[in-house]
């Protein structure tokens, strides 16, 4: 047994309050060093015979990487609180207790002091993401591309709409009512949410560099055109979230051209991180900013106005537009202690906004119920890019890494993680995978069986192309001939099927249980006590012929091919046979007898 790779923490991913009732603990092993474990728990103050009283559970392997494997128990303490440890047999028959104070050769039962320790489930501390995001699939819209439905409010220099390629810095014309006449196409789509780039003032075409927080950009419209976008979504079912910038302002942000005027004697002096005066732009600035550009000053939110000044921008758009969420820009170089804030802000006006962060690395850190309810899972957007995509990963490494992205964090999380595949932030998937429609299709269907909030980037369901930024910024092609049909009615039907069958979204508990790199194909389950779905897919370049690694004794013969619409018969439930072709993938459900 390799001691040093066992691992637990009595919280974060590992320990924590999945509800009111129930505790979820995960052990990391060794991979395939451990044969079994048994969780060992008590209440710390139930003692018998001068004995303190405990039970023993088997805990289940969920999954592994390419380390470690990740075994799990979930636990209802009848009075909310628990010592534990774990009783682990490697597959040499050894077994050795392991607690909070270590190994131990038998269960010490003078001390709960040994084991590590919950103190007390806390219904306040559960982890309380809104719950209509498990069951949201959303849309994100960069305003300026997707739609010009109000040439009145275009900005001098505007080119018509597609005629060129997007730079940096043209314009055509897209903006807030252009969204409004285009929603009925989103519903028909299946979409139930929408996320803005940004919205508000500033001087480029992307609107990251703000100028005034509290007003729309004039070249999107104005504040009673968004409220009347926010009306009508919200008749559709569509939730709206738009994006923050918190990190730094624009460079004509009035705050920072009156220290860029008045220097030292500035007001604003201490709401930016100003190294020296005067103040100089080149060769590098002498003040923090986003990357090295000078034309976005980094924010000191640790300054009580600044503080302030954030945080009612935050309170304003939930308060007076009704807003169902924000995404927030560069979240993870803010301070944590704003956020903290932030979250209490505008969830005291609308308890079920849905707090998004843009982190692209491990945001445990964030994501323990303070502050964000989800971060955007960029882990998860490289491992189905480089195995669906750009083929540099096989089915085994791919499996790997997607369960690792799993285990990274709590499961209240990955229900309501933003799963993306592209964003304006990334080349266009068609581009990724080479034009290769199979690949795309199998992108899609993967995003949309998998746990979590999936989001499609404009223009993806019809096949749109652009490499890398700004060319995945290309005017939305709204002509039906000019669209992929085929992908797109492909896309719907995912959608549908996903609200359709809960095992699709967030029911289900899921585990990846094959991976062959020879025919490029892996399998992953999603089981209730009543429904059992098998998700195959097939990447290789030949059709496959694949028995099921599974039990199906205990269900019905009769089982369903869902994306096909298939009912089909079992012949055998010790040998179950499927063909899966090229490039292709089958959504088995099965129901238990």
């Amino acid at each position: 047994m390799l001691k040093e790779a066992i691992y637990h923490r009595p919280k974060n991913e590992f320990a924590y309050a999945y509800d009111k009732h129930t505790l979820h603990i995960t052990l990391r092993t060794k991979r395939n060093d451990i044969h079994s474990v048994q969780l060992i728990f008590g209440d710390p103050y139930i003692w018998k015979d001068g004995e303190w009283q405990i039970q023993k559970i088997a805990m289940q392997k969920t999954g592994n990487d390419s380390l470690f494997d990740y075994w799990f128990a979930a636990v209802k303490p009848e009075f909310r609180r628990m010592r534990y440890g774990f009783e682990i047999t490697d597959t040499k028959g050894e077994t050795l207790i392991y607690g909070e104070k270590g190994f131990y050769s038998t269960i010490m039962l003078d001390d709960p002091a040994y084991y590590f320790c919950f103190p007390f489930l806390n219904e306040v501390d559960v982890f309380d993401a809104p719950k209509w995001v498990k069951d949201t699939v959303w849309y994100q819209i960069f305003p300026e591309r997707f739609a010009n439905g109000d040439p009145s409010n275009d900005p001098v220099g505007t080119l018509e709409w597609g005629s060129t390629d997007p730079t940096y810095d043209n314009l055509f014309g897209g903006d807030l009512e252009g969204v409004i006449k285009h929603l009925d196409y989103l519903v028909e789509l299946g979409i139930s949410g929408i996320y803005f780039t940004p919205i508000f003032k500033a001087s480029s075409n992307h609107k990251y560099d703000t100028i005034d927080y509290f007003e729309i950009d004039p070249a999107f419209g104005d504040k009673l055109t968004f409220k009347r976008l926010v009306q009508e979504a919200h008749k559709r079912g569509i939730r709206i979230m738009l994006d923050a910038v918190f990190n730094h302002s624009g460079f004509y942000f009035p705050p920072f051209q009156d220290v860029l005027k008045n220097g030292e004697k500035s007001k604003y002096k201490d709401w930016f991180h100003i190294h020296e005066f005067p103040i100089k732009t080149e060769p590098v600035p002498n003040y923090d900013t986003f990357a090295f550009t000078p034309f976005m000053p980094k924010f000191n939110t640790g300054n009580p106005e600044v503080k302030e000044y954030l945080l009612e921008v935050g309170r304003y758009w939930v308060r007076e537009f009704d807003i169902d969420g924000w995404r927030l820009d560069v979240a993870n170089e803010v301070d944590h202690q704003f956020w903290r804030e932030f979250r209490k802000e505008v969830r005291a006006i609308k308890p079920d906004v849905y707090i998004l962060g843009e982190i692209w690395h491990d945001a445990q850190e964030w994501l323990s119920g303070d502050q964000f309810d989800a971060v955007m899972n960029y882990p998860f957007t490289y491992g189905a890019l480089n195995f669906f995509a750009k083929d540099t990963m096989k089915a085994v490494e791919f499996t790997e890494t997607i369960q690792r992205v799993i285990h990274m964090y709590s499961r209240n999380v990955n229900e309501v993680a933003f799963n993306l595949l592209g964003s304006h932030d990334t080349p266009r998937i068609s581009d990724i995978a080479g034009f290769d429609k199979e690949k795309i299709k199998q992108l899609f269907a993967f995003q949309l069986s998998f746990t979590g909030s999936p989001c499609i980037y404009y223009g993806d369901e019809i096949g749109m192309t652009g490499g890398q930024d700004p060319g995945c910024r290309k005017c939305m092609v709204w002509e039906e001939d000019r669209q992929d049909k085929e992908l797109l009615t492909h896309v719907k039907k995912l959608i549908q099927l996903r609200k359709t069958y809960p095992l699709l979204a967030n029911d289900g508990e899921i585990r990846f249980i094959d991976a062959n790199d020879d025919t490029n194909h892996f399998i992953f389950t999603k089981e209730t006590d009543s429904e059992l779905l098998v998700v195959i897919m097939n990447h290789g370049e030949e059709a496959i012929n694949l028995k099921l690694p599974i039990d199906l004794t205990s269900f019905h013969n009769e089982f369903e091919e869902l994306y096909a619409g298939e009912k089909l018969v079992l012949e055998d439930q010790h040998e179950a046979i499927i063909e899966v072709p090229q490039n292709g993938f089958k959504f088995l459900l099965f129901t238990r007898k």
